[in-house]
């Protein structure tokens, strides 16, 4: 049986798709699972054991490129890609994005069984037969799994298995190493950064925060992300020293430094679920968006947020952005402090 997993994108959709991976695994032993994932979150499911193979998009890339005028090389490289994607004909097709973008795939593998959500977003189940209801009530990780179950799986367990291995871990230690920090050293993450301008609490009250972390808890503060720039910014704020491993890490490496943190403290990113899937502890910071929805899943996380009516309100802008204005650094620190102190 060949079976074809289509989630592209983000980062943290990608994460919560995991456990229905091994959910089909468990179902479906000797299938060869393809999953086609775009190049932003390829490294999350490279050499993963569940999986067969793996195709990767560079759709934003292609996209940047044929703007500039550039046509030969990405025309050359989207070919190449519809002919992996049809390479294999495939019994069993899962859309688990729900997008135009992932319904272009459904229809471009030419896959038998064709399967995806009831809900029509952006049209994309024009080209499935097969559908399911979307609850949106669930946590996105429950709202998959209804895919497996759909199947006949009976799911006992959530498993979370990013394929970090010996060379991802190395290089974790060998950044934290440079910047003073022992394989016994208690330290904390931090993920100040987000896509969405609502989900951002504020440099100062990180700055804040992080201060307060080093000089009444005695931790050891270090910043990841996507970029250092953001984080120098944070850091001439703070009065205490801190490290920055901005830009610095794969996404397997930042899973193996996460792995070491004693917690970390994030807004509502990527990097939230990367931390939660490899079993540490998560201080969210939440505003426009629903953590029953989308916050850190399993136990032992923390979701510090306001309860205000306007809650969740979903907007990626927002002129007052009260949620996050009126969340204040002491009730951050004092929430942290009760849990994981």
């Amino acid at each position: 049986m060949n079976i074809l997993i289509i989630k592209l994108s983000a980062i943290g959709d990608v994460i919560h798709t995991l456990p229905s991976l091994a959910a089909l695994r468990r179902l479906y032993p000797d299938a060869h699972i393809t999953w086609v994932i775009e190049e932003a979150a390829a490294d999350l499911i490279k050499d993963h054991p569940y999986l067969d193979r793996v195709v990767v998009s560079r759709r934003k890339s292609w996209i940047k490129e044929l703007k500039r005028g550039r046509i030969a090389k990405p025309f050359g490289e989207i070919r190449s890609f519809i002919g992996e994607i049809k390479k294999i004909k495939y019994d069993l097709v899962i859309d688990f994005q729900g997008l135009f973008k992932s319904a272009v795939l459904v229809w471009l593998s030419s896959g038998k069984r064709k399967l995806g959500y009831a809900s029509m977003q952006e049209l994309s189940g024009l080209f499935l037969n097969d559908r399911i209801p979307e609850d949106m009530t669930k946590h996105a990780v429950d709202r998959y799994l209804d895919f497996p179950r759909y199947l006949g799986a009976d799911i006992k367990e959530v498993e979370f298995l990013v394929p970090v291995q010996d060379d991802h871990k190395q290089r974790a230690d060998k950044l934290l190493s440079a910047n003073g920090i022992s394989a016994h050293h208690a330290y904390v993450a931090v993920n100040p950064i987000a896509l969405w301008e609502t989900k951002l609490w504020g440099n100062e009250k990180f700055a804040c925060l992080c201060d307060k972390l080093i000089e009444e808890l005695g931790m050891t503060v270090v910043f990841t992300d996507s970029g250092p720039e953001e984080i120098n910014k944070i850091q001439a704020m703070m009065r205490q020293p801190s490290v920055n491993l901005g830009g610095k890490t794969s996404l397997r490496d930042l899973a193996c430094l996460y792995r070491g943190a004693r917690f970390l403290i994030t807004t509502d990113s990527g990097p939230m679920h990367l931390a939660a899937a490899v079993g540490t502890p998560v201080c969210a910071i939440f505003g426009p968006t629903d953590p029953a929805r989308t916050g850190p899943f399993g136990k032992g996380h923390l979701v510090t947020r306001k309860d205000l009516p306007c809650m969740p309100c979903f907007r990626k802008s927002c002129r007052d952005m009260t949620c996050m204005k009126e969340l204040r650094v002491e009730d951050v620190f004092g929430r942290i402090k009760g849990r994981f102190f």
